[in-house]
């Protein structure tokens, strides 16, 4: 590490109030731990403040670039005109940063979002020594990973601690919405069983190695694009896209691994260019440990997958693509149907939506249209009293669009804080709900069977 970077870390460790690490008494009953932050989806869990969680954050991590970064996203947090919040990490760094965070557990949630070789690892030690996790996606990249995070969960219950995984997306309102109509027999029907060749569900998903997070050109770390560090693109996105399929499918259901099927699945490469892995890491050249992945001078990162599974007889297809770059105006975009027998379900997010998600409700062929449209005023209208707001209109022949207030889309960084509020009313309790463990082990179930059928 050059020494301008020594010199840069201590002026953020001063300047922004951070300091080394301590164990100060606690004064609120939920303390965060991050350990190796690597991305920066650790830093949005800190982009506001939580009432039960002490301002005090303890960070244990090497030396390095990653660490850098994660500081300076929290002092852009704790120095932002708007809502700043006022966080006051301390930070042991060394290579000996794991055990000295066992040893000294000044916190009692671990905060993990980071090089996802080791998280699975991480997550194990953490809960043998009672400490919860907060664990962003995914939890486990390869089978040897998901042996493990199966034995990290029996430890967690044995020790009553809790593990959770980050799934934003479910606090995203158009699939809040999706799912909530999906209950609505009168307009959706039953579920269609699907096909192979054309399942009742699926989910498509297109990310962008360069964006902007929180107003700021998004720094990736090297290790981002090797899969055997971060993990490829069929266990990772794919995650929150299982997750979507079961949550929305089967509401708080406990599923079983032994209810799915993986038919097909494939994967295939994002090619990278040295000028484009420099804008999105600031490095020059390839890193040694990517050399094997480089042909003809271009970079090839296995982030992309796509498979087609069957879930209690109910066939759906995922699909995960990552671009370079988006278009000027554009961002990740997600796509999803959901079939049902009265209508179907679509959410879309291309250039006709502005790059934003929305709903709309599709109805079946047989169905008399105004009869129909009477259906769909009757849901909606109960949908307000949950959701005030929400609205629809008629965008063609037996096509409406769900109108959502602007209110609603708080996007995706501020899901973070949902998911923690989430987390914290499940510690509060001392218990998660009785169908995301076995949930969280049926999704990492299924990511591990596609990884293995698409190599």
């Amino acid at each position: 590490m050059k020494l301008n970077r020594a010199f840069t870390m201590c002026a953020l460790l001063v300047g922004a109030g951070f300091g080394m690490a301590d164990t100060n008494s606690p004064t609120a009953p939920f303390r965060l731990m991050t350990l190796e932050p690597g991305h920066f989806h650790a830093a949005l869990v800190q982009k506001f403040m939580y009432t039960d969680v002490d301002p005090v954050v303890h960070v244990y991590a090497p030396f390095g670039e990653d660490l850098i970064e994660h500081l300076r996203r929290i002092e852009r947090f704790n120095t932002r005109s708007e809502q700043p919040t006022d966080w006051r990490l301390r930070v042991y760094i060394g290579p000996d940063y794991l055990d000295r965070m066992l040893a000294e557990k000044p916190g009692n949630v671990v905060v993990l979002s980071g090089n996802n070789a080791k998280k699975t690892q991480y997550i194990l030690r953490a809960v043998q020594a009672g400490l919860n996790v907060l664990a962003d996606k995914p939890m486990a990249i390869t089978p040897r990973d998901f042996e493990l995070l199966k034995q990290a969960f029996a430890v967690a219950e044995s020790n009553r601690v809790l593990v959770y995984d980050i799934m934003t997306e479910r606090f995203e309102i158009t699939s809040i919405l999706q799912r909530e109509l999906m209950q609505q027999p009168n307009l959706f029907g039953e579920l269609e069983k699907g096909t192979p060749d054309n399942p009742a569900i699926i989910k498509k998903s297109v990310h962008h190695f360069s964006k902007q997070v929180a107003g700021a050109q998004l720094t990736r770390p090297q290790w981002f694009f090797d899969v055997r560090q971060q993990g490829e693109g069929i266990v990772d996105v794919s995650t929150h896209l299982v997750d979507l399929i079961q949550w929305q499918a089967f509401p708080e259901q406990a599923l079983n691994p032994s209810e799915i099927t993986v038919l097909r699945a494939r994967r295939w490469p994002t090619a990278l260019t040295r000028e484009q892995f420099k804008k999105v890491t600031g490095a020059g050249d390839f890193p040694p440990y990517l050399q094997q992945d480089v042909k003809q001078g271009v970079l090839n990162v296995y982030a992309n997958g796509e498979f087609t599974y069957r879930l209690r007889g109910v066939h759906a297809r995922v699909y995960v693509e990552w671009a370079f770059e988006a278009p000027p105006g554009a961002g990740d975009t997600h796509y999803s149907i959901v079939r049902g027998t009265r209508s179907h379900l679509v959410i879309r997010q291309g250039a006709e939506q502005d790059y934003k998600p929305v709903l709309y409700i599709e109805k079946v062929s047989s169905n008399d249209e105004t009869a129909f449209e009477r259906v769909v005023a009757t849901a909606i209208e109960q949908l307000q009293r949950k959701y005030p707001g929400i609205g629809f209109q008629r965008e063609a022949a037996g096509v409406w669009r769900v109108t959502v207030p602007e209110k609603y889309a708080v996007g995706h960084e501020a899901h973070f804080a949902q998911v923690t509020e989430n987390f914290l009313r499940y510690l509060r309790a001392g218990r998660l709900p009785d169908w995301e463990v076995p949930n969280m082990i049926t999704k990492y179930a299924t990511l591990m069977e596609a990884y293995k059928l698409s190599r």
